[in-house]
């Protein structure tokens, strides 16, 4: 289990790997131009940007709890309180 400090300071490609290997997928929504998939590793989220246009993923950032993207997220699907309130 990798914490999210160690996490951010991965390089693109190994917080992808990462991702793919320990994360789970949650929930997908569109974001200005941006396809954003949502993940879950350990017990934080993780955002992954698309841009469609350029067929290319952007950047990759733990979601925080407060953002107001977790209201699209929330929406859609009911996100444990728990990890809310991290």
């Amino acid at each position: 289990m990798i914490p999210s400090h160690k996490f951010n300071s991965l390089e693109l490609k190994d917080q992808l790997k990462t991702l793919f290997l320990e994360g789970s997928f949650i929930v997908s929504i569109r974001y200005y131009g941006y396809k954003i998939n949502l993940y879950l590793l350990n017990n934080f989220y993780v955002e992954v940007f698309y841009n469609h246009k350029h067929d290319l993923i952007e950047k990759v950032q733990p979601l925080e709890k407060n953002h107001t993207r977790m209201k699209f997220y929330s929406d859609q699907i009911k996100l444990p309180g728990d990890l809310m309130c991290l």
